[in-house]
């Protein structure tokens, strides 16, 4: 019988399990702290050996939510998380609250400037959503890839 402390990391028939991964870190809501959520979550994602092309996805969603959570709440702060779940990445954007509508893709014509941020949020992930933060006030909007 293994010791308790290498029970914990081995898994079914003795493999090794990878230990979980979490990060949370907050910025301020100011649109120069976006390129520092991507600066952060490449990084982070990088040191723990997260293929290029989820690093990539990565990047470009917590920009589009980190964008969101500025432009359209009046938070002061905004936090982020990265969850490595089995082969699966959780990334979680939270505001302060303040927002007029729940975010949601939408369709938007061609010659429109913005608007499409939650449609590649959508489109780059399996899956994504919307829900109450947990500190009362804001939302919190996540999604999840595939590694």
């Amino acid at each position: 019988m293994a010791p308790s402390y290498e029970a914990l990391r081995l898994g079914r028939g003795g493999t090794v399990v990878a230990p979980p991964r979490h990060d949370v870190f907050r910025l301020p809501a100011l649109s120069t702290s976006v390129a520092e959520a991507r600066r952060h979550v490449v990084r982070r994602l990088g040191s723990w050996g997260i293929d290029q092309d989820t690093r990539d996805s990565a990047e470009l969603i917590v920009s589009e939510l980190f964008t969101n959570a500025v432009r359209h709440t009046s938070s002061e702060e905004v936090r982020c998380s990265l969850q490595l779940i089995g082969t699966r990445l959780r990334l979680e954007v939270a505001d302060q609250g303040c927002a007029r509508t729940v975010p949601e893709a939408r369709s938007v014509s061609a010659d429109q400037e913005g608007g499409r941020g939650l449609m590649l949020v959508e489109a780059m992930s399996e899956a994504w959503g919307v829900r109450p933060n947990q500190g009362g006030a804001g939302r919190a909007v996540w999604a999840y890839l595939a590694i």
